[in-house]
């Protein structure tokens, strides 16, 4: 998973296999820790929420997880706040 800030925004790319396993309902998680902090983003096919506390930030994609799984599209967009772009980033490395 590869996770992009931008002003006012996140953009989570991902690849075939992190995709199918939000298929299969495992949730995704992005963490990166430091002393006395961190940040975390849960990426959970279960929920349908955009949440965040202090250093996480939780994007539920149940109701988005048909339209992200449809070829033709390249990702969808979750209001937020923040608003979140999730799209799929496949390359050749699982051909």
């Amino acid at each position: 998973m590869k996770v992009r800030f931008t002003s006012g925004r996140v953009r989570v790319r991902l690849d075939d296999l992190e995709v199918t396993a939000l298929l299969r309902g495992e949730v995704l998680m992005a963490r990166v820790d430091w002393p006395g902090g961190g940040w975390v983003l849960t990426l959970d096919p279960a929920s349908d929420r955009v949440v965040g506390t202090g250093g996480s930030l939780t994007v539920g994609l149940c109701a988005q997880l048909p339209d992200l799984l449809e070829e033709t599209r390249e990702g969808v967009t979750l209001p937020g706040p923040p608003p979140v772009d999730v799209e799929k980033d496949y390359g050749p490395q699982h051909a």
